[in-house]
């Protein structure tokens, strides 16, 4: 088992990582009925993307002798009704600028070879974008 997720009231979740115990909780959105006090269910799918992508350059740029300490990725998620759905995530990687434009390619097909974008649905549109400038 990987999680645990146990259902609060008022449209909370409290969710459990069993290998770690470690937890965080989601609330629906407040535009969904929700409190807003936390991470929507939806806002933790587009907010992957951007550990997943992070993570991923991580682990690739301590091969190629890079430190990404520092580095951001700043997620805009836009909701779709009819179904009600995430309709498209952008994120914009903040990065360091003292990479060469050979490690930079290698680096960027890293991210957008993730696993969490493979998994997206392609009717999700993905914005993705890498400013080299931190």
């Amino acid at each position: 088992m990987t999680s645990k997720i146990t259902y609060t009231g008022e449209l909370r979740t409290t969710c459990e990582h069993v290998r770690s115990g470690s937890t965080f909780i989601t609330d629906a959105p407040v535009d969904n009925n929700g409190l807003g006090q936390a991470f929507s269910p939806t806002d933790t799918v587009a907010t992957s993307l951007g550990s997943c992508m992070l993570t991923m350059m991580g682990i690739k740029s301590k091969g190629l002798g890079l430190d990404l300490k520092d580095s951001v990725v700043e997620i805009t998620k836009h909701m779709a009704a009819d179904p009600r759905r995430i309709s498209k995530i952008e994120a914009k990687l903040i990065l360091p600028s003292g990479v060469s434009e050979k490690n930079r390619k290698i680096l960027e097909h890293t991210a957008n070879t993730c696993p969490v974008l493979y998994s997206l649905h392609p009717d999700i549109e993905k914005v993705i974008t890498f400013d080299w400038k931190l």
